[in-house]
């Protein structure tokens, strides 16, 4: 991907720094390829307590927020084209909501190690990149993506990066929207599979939206980048994740959609551009 370092004053790298106030220990970033197997990118407030749940140990640790180690030059750079990603977001959003006659409100984006404070509660590593509605906040732990690439085939390249950051951003835009919220007033009245069904309706909107985000950006691309965000979105399709993890699928179970639809929702972005074309709960339910 081309890209050029942008700076944005919503932009935090926590990185090489302890956590500060309570910071879970336990979990760590193994913990990722259990946790893949109900999530990626523990979109709303009530994941992120299930994931806190999980990875919790049995011990917390006081921290001070205090500087415990230098970033590498490699670290930088990711952390450089991180915020590039998300300025990126930023802008295209603007223009999207501007031309809708709609008024954007730019989240924030928290680069971590091992553990984090935000409004949905204390995380970890184990939780993976996740959007927090509280504070209108993505956290991510980028060394999530060597996890993706070393346990479930994911290509390496920085698109597939690219594309969880506009997925995450996708979710930012469904609370704008008032999509999440209405999400979870209709998911406290079903059972868990007809809950599981929203759940996969609303992160394909997020890949249909990252997909937006990329057609906006062709200018950005480079060859194989596209290649890039679909093996990413392969990868992490609930039907790959439980057939590498336990043997075998149980679709009601999903919770984020197969590798199939994934990578079709997000060509769809792509290809047509078009906000209007993602009504992805009114083709997967009716």
């Amino acid at each position: 991907m081309k890209w050029d370092k942008k700076e944005s004053g919503n932009f935090e790298d926590r990185r090489g720094m302890s956590g500060g106030g309570k910071a879970i220990l336990g979990g760590g970033l193994i913990g990722i390829v259990i946790l893949l197997l109900k999530m990626f990118g523990g979109e709303t407030g009530q994941t992120i307590g299930n994931v806190i749940e999980q990875t919790q140990g049995s011990q917390t640790e006081q921290t001070e927020g205090t500087k415990t180690r230098e970033l590498s030059a490699e670290e930088k750079e990711l952390g450089d084209f991180s915020e590039a990603c998300f300025v990126y977001n930023n802008e295209t959003w603007d223009k999207i909501f501007s031309e809708n006659n709609m008024q954007f409100q730019e989240p924030g984006m928290v680069l971590f190690d091992d553990g984090v404070n935000t409004a949905c509660g204390s995380a970890t590593s184990a939780s993976g990149p996740f959007y927090c509605p509280g504070d209108k906040k993505v956290y991510m732990d980028l060394r999530f993506f060597e996890e993706l690439k070393t346990r479930f085939g994911a290509e390496g390249g920085d698109f597939a990066i690219a594309y969880v950051i506009a997925h995450e951003m996708g979710h930012h835009i469904q609370t704008l929207l008032g999509t999440s919220a209405k999400v979870r007033q209709l998911q406290a009245n079903k059972s868990q599979t007809e809950a599981n069904k929203l759940s996969v309706c609303l992160e394909l909107q997020a890949d249909f939206y990252a997909g937006v985000w990329a057609h906006y950006n062709k200018n950005l691309l480079e060859a194989g980048d596209i290649e890039e965000a679909l093996s990413a979105a392969n990868a992490v399709g609930d039907d790959t994740i439980q057939s590498k993890m336990q043997g075998h699928v149980n679709q009601e179970s999903f919770t984020h959609g197969s590798s199939e639809q994934r990578m079709e929702w997000f060509m769809k972005g792509y290809k047509t551009g078009d906000i209007k074309q993602g009504d992805t709960f009114s083709a997967l339910l009716n």
